[in-house]
């Protein structure tokens, strides 16, 4: 006979418990919504309506921002103990470069979605706290995560999952993000020196990224497919391929009048010749996880917070495909940045979906579940006297 504990409901979490288990996972969520405003901005033409609610789903990122902000401070401080256990677990390590990224991806969508509702100063002045305190994080995210691993995780590479890139890709959002600022510095050296750095987070992170993602794919082929409930961050893959698309034309875009000639030319052609084949392994990725996905669904996949991978990276595919459109003219990438952003929107709602009613039951914030435990077996004799 095997028993199993039943799922916990919302009244059953003690209070002061509410938040020990809440990891840094829980940031993707900020990113995946952020981006939905954004990436919808970036869009070719829209009506006022669809301006409102992309400003609409910009401010629901503020707002989620803020209150995991303080529940995590919280966490830190009344349960430093757990806290502590997450940066040494290798399967949770990894989320603290979505910290980063939550900042940056509101801090940007405050000056694209956001800028109608709070005006251009106070955008301004929002973008420049989250990008300057975001990519602080995520630097030392890229750093202290895989030196982690190194020295204390101490994985194998067989376990190899696509959360590994999460705090490597951090200054790839940065390397996205930074230009935007751009135009509201002094000119001259604060504008250079800001451009070409985001260069060199572009650098910093495309390389690491091609580190890591062999090991990646070399554990699907080589090992077997990840568990249902981590089959969704195959997704994460593309958010490095979609948003160094995103960099690179945005840098090139501000690049005349502060990158001297002939350089600022060069970052044009680079946009080109770098997006248009990097766009183009994006779709493959996303067909090949796409059909994990649904192998994963029909074993039996249920809803889990590592749906949230569904938005960020397929938004960064959105807004990479409107700047190869800007950059080459071509229509078709204004009508892949679309159906892209279909797919954005139907997986955000899924994703809010599950996570309000995961919410709800308290079953997100109950934490593990109880391990069953087997009761010892009895040897019963018949009237024939045969054990059974």
């Amino acid at each position: 006979m095997v028993t199993a504990a039943h799922p916990l409901s919302a009244t059953s979490v003690p209070r002061p418990a509410r938040v020990r288990h809440l990891g840094p996972n829980w940031y993707a969520s900020v990113m995946g919504t952020a981006i939905l405003g954004s990436a919808g901005a970036a869009l070719p033409a829209h009506s006022q309506a669809l301006r409102d609610v992309f400003a609409g789903a910009w401010a629901l990122s503020l707002v989620m921002l803020v209150v995991l902000l303080t529940a995590r401070a919280l966490h830190w401080t009344r349960h430093t103990d757990q806290a502590r256990a997450h940066l040494l677990d290798p399967a949770m390590a990894p989320f603290y470069g979505c910290l980063s990224m939550a900042l940056l991806a509101v801090g940007g969508s405050a000056l694209t979605a956001g800028q109608p509702l709070i005006g251009t100063g106070t955008a301004v002045a929002l973008d420049a706290v989250l990008f300057t305190t975001g990519t602080a994080i995520g630097l030392a995210a890229a750093v202290a995560v895989p030196y982690l691993m190194a020295v204390r995780h101490r994985v194998d590479p067989t376990q190899a999952t696509p959360v590994w890139l999460l705090p490597l890709v951090a200054p790839m959002v940065s390397a996205a993000l930074g230009p935007l600022l751009v135009p509201h510095l002094p000119p001259g050296q604060p504008r250079e020196t800001l451009l070409l750095a985001c260069l060199a987070m572009f650098g910093l992170s495309l390389l690491a990224t091609l580190l890591m993602l062999p090991l990646v794919f070399a554990r699907l082929i080589g090992s077997s497919p990840l568990p249902l409930a981590l089959t969704p961050t195959l997704f994460l893959v593309l958010g490095p391929l979609g948003q160094s698309t995103t960099a690179v034309s945005k840098i090139a875009d501000l690049a005349p009048g502060v990158v001297p000639a002939p350089y600022d030319r060069g970052l044009d052609v680079f946009a080109v010749l770098y997006g248009v084949p990097v766009m183009g392994f994006a779709l493959l990725w996303l067909a090949l996880a796409t059909a994990h996905v649904v192998r994963a669904r029909r074993q039996g996949m249920g809803f889990a917070m590592t749906w949230w991978a569904f938005t960020f990276p397929v938004g960064t595919c959105v807004t990479g495909a409107m700047a190869l459109a800007r950059h080459t003219g071509l229509e078709a990438y204004d009508g892949l940045a679309v159906g892209l952003y279909a797919v954005l929107a139907a997986a955000w709602l899924a994703a809010a979906t599950g996570t309000v009613r995961g919410l709800l039951s308290g079953e997100l914030l109950a934490g593990p579940r109880p391990a069953l435990v087997a009761l010892p077996a009895r040897t019963v004799r018949t009237r024939s006297g045969a054990a059974r």
